[in-house]
């Protein structure tokens, strides 16, 4: 047995089956609309603020992050030899630095050994021969007023600074105060000396480093060259202003059976 429904019964179910689903769209637009006047209204929800924040805390992180300093290779030298050294590109930056500079100003925390290291990169920069195994020997600043014999504490580190900076750009250097012995006492160990007689009467050395000093006011000047013991060649000369304040830092010391030279009237 088949059952029939009238067409009107069927009408109606379908008009009743799109009223309802018309009902909740609207409904669910409704809901849209409120959600977006809210977030309007009030911002955005909390959930979508912590994923906001999360973002930007991922990208600030990735920007401050540290950034990664370039690898130096171990074999690059920190010092150039002087047949590679630049004294062209030296000498004007150096001017260029003087040039902005209109009067001298002191730098706080730098010592003698700061104008030792200017020195040398001039006397390299106008050096006229540059020989393979060169020796050269580094001998005391004396004041161009006095006695060539004399000399004082700022006059022998100078000697002592040159001495290392040579060392450093590659030229051999020969330390003819060092003795063929140990001198072993009670107070300390000793293989330099400054008697003559306990030195070597001969020493390899084909080229000097010297120079002279001159009381200015408020510092001193200085004055290097390079020169050749055959034939007192002058080979590189540089020329700098020391300050009073690192002059005056350099103190001797007070040790023991130390005899106080006092010039005579």
């Amino acid at each position: 047995m088949k059952t029939q429904f009238p067409k009107y019964y069927v009408l109606a179910s379908l008009s009743l089956t799109l009223a309802a689903c018309s009902t909740f769209d609207a409904v669910d637009d409704a809901r849209e609309a409120q959600n977006q006047a809210e977030m309007q209204s009030e911002g955005m929800p909390a959930r979508y603020e912590v994923a906001l924040q999360g973002e930007a805390r991922t990208s600030m992180q990735s920007i401050s992050a540290a950034p990664v300093m370039p690898s130096v290779h171990p074999s690059s030298p920190l010092y150039v030899t002087p047949s590679l050294y630049d004294g062209a590109a030296y000498q004007a930056s150096r001017m260029s630095a003087q040039k902005v500079q209109s009067h001298y100003q002191p730098q706080a925390a730098v010592n003698v050994n700061h104008y030792v290291q200017g020195m040398m990169h001039d006397l390299v920069a106008n050096l006229d021969l540059v020989k393979q195994g060169m020796i050269i020997g580094v001998t005391s600043f004396v004041y161009l007023d006095g006695a060539y014999d004399q000399t004082d504490l700022f006059g022998n580190q100078l000697a002592e600074g040159f001495m290392h900076e040579i060392h450093q750009f590659g030229l051999d250097v020969v330390d003819f105060k060092t003795t063929d012995f140990i001198r072993v006492t009670p107070r300390g160990d000793f293989v330099f000396s400054r008697d003559f007689m306990e030195l070597r009467e001969e020493q390899p050395i084909e080229y000097v480093l010297g120079g002279t000093l001159v009381q200015h006011e408020g510092g001193t000047l200085v004055n290097v060259r390079i020169v050749s013991v055959a034939t007192k060649k002058v080979l590189a000369s540089a020329q700098s202003f020391v300050p009073q304040n690192v002059v005056s830092a350099i103190q001797p010391s007070s040790l023991p059976g130390k005899l106080n030279l006092k010039q005579g009237e």
